[in-house]
């Protein structure tokens, strides 16, 4: 153990001297000094429908991610795609552009209590400016950028805002427009106008229609202390020099040494997947941010996620790790709605990576937590896996099967979007499982058998008709992988039969369906208990469970075999648990495997009461993957594609049900197991977990 203790603390020091980590800070702040130096991965503001991903230039959005917005982009599959960026705002003091290259003082920061971005800096003793960027909660596909500007000496500030659609978009055009009340018998020319800049485009196909609409909102604060916006507005100025794919708007203010020149960014971003007229439908939501008006923006925004942390997880004592913590929560968040139809891929909205489809990553990894913190959330997870039904029959049966055989990689609407050359689909089938357990668990936190009956049941019903099928006479699962993706050999390797995860997986969809038929009074299909029983394990000679049929000791990718004791709970002798982990904990490398199998050891290790064990590799399942400055999570350690939030799900996960002894059990949420906490930690609080508090005292 005295080597575990020496890793952690090496793994530690290796990972809070990133930068901007530099020391524990605020629990619900993460703050960047110099962003400027070192490596930068950026980290988003997200309102579960769009990703506003941060970039290492003052007062620019790196990329926006629209969720379950899909084209052919340089695929055949549906797949993420670049989008329209109409949040870069330029400014120029006394003709001078101010960049990254001209500024001091520069700092970021992340506020995850109302999931604001903001960056302050200064330009030669002439202005300081602070600018905080935000993906709207209470409009799904609205943003704001707030900019306020001080002028330490008099100057003359020129604020230019730049739409850039991506070049893989097709027939890009702008389009400027003022608006006032001319059209009022009683206009004075006193009332409030604005100005709208557009683009529109095609999607990489033509598929979609996209539009993003931009205005200036400047707030005027009256003598009663209320803000009302666009009483004074300066004049706008539209061109269309700026190249290809570009065009601008801006306004010039003269400032005195001691004024603040205070304005907004509003707009929205849609595309024909969400509304059919969307230049239209982007320019009246950015009309009515504009009458809503600064103050109701911001306060409809925060009270939106002041309701969202009433379910927190708290943590005394160990200010580093709350703020770790705060940050995993803090994306499952941002990255879900309960109104959003669409899933949620293991990159979420942070960017394109594993080209926006969902995988099993969402009901395995990601939806245990939301299932605990926010289960209206997980509803709508399930929801989207009840509406692609249709598309999981129509795959089944195309193979030969009956029932629902869920796609690997889903898309738009559930049907299968991996690559022809890509052998999943063709052999990872226990997403099909996956799927139906989360079903289980849903019913089994939330007992509504109502919502079992209409959604849950369907869903667990035609997938275990599917393992019936796809099951051979003898019990055997023929050309089959799981976690362990590695063992698959596309080259022409051995065959791939009977891997121990996708058993486990399909036997416990087929135990669960009988289970959700007797609890709606109906009779279970006889065939499901048939198929359940004649499944196996394969076992090598000193009886460890084989990956798969021809398993020779060979490393895997990440854990598979020990899924069988958690989250399956098929494997539940501590003997055979302690066996199977410790042999296979040697097979997984340290490097270049996904996060979520320290989480699972974490779990199992905490199950055991063995503390240490548990703690190491709870610390040890995100920290050596936390990129710089914000500490946002990777894959895996050295990996570049953040956020990872299937990892996070798995750390969460794992200290929920490993450190804090939680069960979901079919009579609800219930704390069986005796809670861990590590020694710096006095109190572990999670707050609204299956709708109750739990605290856990050192």
């Amino acid at each position: 153990m005295k080597s575990l203790r020496a890793l952690y603390i090496i793994s530690l020091c290796i990972c809070t001297l990133l930068p901007g980590s530099l020391q524990a800070q605020d629990p619900w702040v993460i703050s960047v000094d110099k962003p400027l130096q070192g490596d930068y991965y950026g980290i988003t503001s997200a309102n579960g429908q769009i990703g506003l991903v941060s970039s290492r230039s003052p007062m620019q959005v790196d990329k926006i991610v629209v969720g379950g917005l899909y084209d052919n982009y340089k695929s055949r599959n549906n797949n993420y795609f670049p989008n329209i960026n109409p949040l870069s705002v330029e400014l120029k003091i006394d003709g001078s552009r101010i960049s990254r290259r001209n500024i001091t003082d520069y700092k970021q920061a992340l506020n995850m209590r109302n999931a604001t971005f903001t960056g302050t800096f200064s330009y030669e003793g002439k202005v300081q400016v602070e600018y905080t960027i935000a993906a709207l909660r209470q409009m799904p596909y609205g943003f704001i950028m707030d900019i306020q500007i001080v002028a330490q000496k008099d100057c003359q500030a020129l604020v230019l805002n730049e739409h850039n659609a991506h070049e893989a978009l097709r027939d890009p055009y702008p389009y400027f427009a003022q608006i006032d009340n001319k059209a009022n018998p009683l206009y004075t020319g006193k009332y409030p106008h604005y100005f709208l800049m557009t683009t529109t485009a095609k999607s990489p196909s033509g598929r979609h229609s996209l539009s993003a609409t931009t205005a200036f909102l400047f707030p005027h604060l009256d003598a009663n202390g209320y803000k009302y916006s666009n009483i004074h507005t300066p004049a706008i100025t539209h061109r269309l020099d700026r190249g290809l794919n570009k065009h601008t708007m801006e306004f010039e203010k003269a400032l005195q040494a001691g004024d603040t020149l205070h304005f907004c960014l509003v707009g929205n971003i849609l595309a024909s997947n969400a509304v059919q007229d969307v230049r239209n439908e982007t320019e009246r939501l950015t009309v009515y941010q504009i009458l809503e008006g600064y103050d109701r923006i911001w306060k409809r925004h925060n009270n939106a996620w002041d309701d969202l942390w009433q379910s927190d997880i708290l943590i005394e004592g160990d200010p580093q790790a709350q703020q770790d913590i705060h940050s995993m929560l803090y994306h499952h968040y941002a990255f879900y709605r309960d109104d959003n139809p669409a899933s949620c891929s293991p990159m979420g909205l942070s960017g394109l990576g594993y080209n926006g489809h969902a995988f099993w990553d969402t009901e395995t990894w990601m939806f245990p937590v939301l299932l605990l913190m926010r289960p209206e959330m997980a509803k709508q997870a399930l929801q989207y896996r009840f509406n692609t039904l249709p598309k999981a029959k129509q795959k089944a049966y195309l193979h030969g099967y009956k029932g629902a055989m869920y796609a690997w990689q889903s898309g738009p609407d559930g049907q299968e979007e991996t690559a022809p050359h890509n052998m999943y689909p063709s052999t990872e089938h226990h997403v099909t499982a996956d799927i139906a357990i989360a079903c289980w668990q849903y019913y089994c936190i939330t007992q509504d058998k109502q919502w079992l009956a209409e959604v849950g049941y369907p869903i667990i019903r035609e997938t275990a008709d599917f393992w019936t099928s796809r099951v051979e006479p003898n019990g055997d699962i023929i050309n089959c992988i799981g976690a362990d993706e590695w063992s698959q050999n596309p080259y022409g390797g051995k065959q791939v039969d009977n891997n121990a995860y996708t058993i486990g997986a399909a036997k416990t969809n087929l135990q669960v369906a009988t289970e959700a038929a007797k609890v709606l009074g109906l009779t279970p299909a006889k065939e499901w208990n048939e198929t359940a029983a004649k499944l196996h394990f394969v076992y090598m000679p000193d009886g460890i469970i084989a990956v798969n049929q021809t398993y020779t000791g060979q490393v895997t990718k990440q854990a598979d075999v020990i899924l069988l004791a958690y989250p399956l709970r098929l494997l539940t002798d501590t003997y055979e648990i302690e066996r199977n982990l410790d042999y296979y904990m040697s097979k997984v490398p340290d490097k270049r495997t996904p996060a979520m199998c320290k989480s699972i050891y974490a779990v199992l290790y905490s199950r055991m009461g063995k503390a240490d064990k548990a703690l190491y590799y709870w610390r040890d399942s995100y920290l050596p993957n936390l990129n710089p400055p914000f500490r946002v999570i990777a894959e895996f350690n050295g990996g570049t594609n953040p956020y990872f939030i299937t990892g996070a799900g798995g750390t969460l996960q794992a200290l929920l049900f490993g450190c804090a002894g939680l069960d979901i059990t079919t009579k609800g949420l219930k704390q069986t197991y005796k809670p861990i906490l590590p020694p710096e930690w006095t109190s572990l609080t999670i707050r609204r977990a299956g709708q109750k508090d739990i605290v856990i005292k050192h």
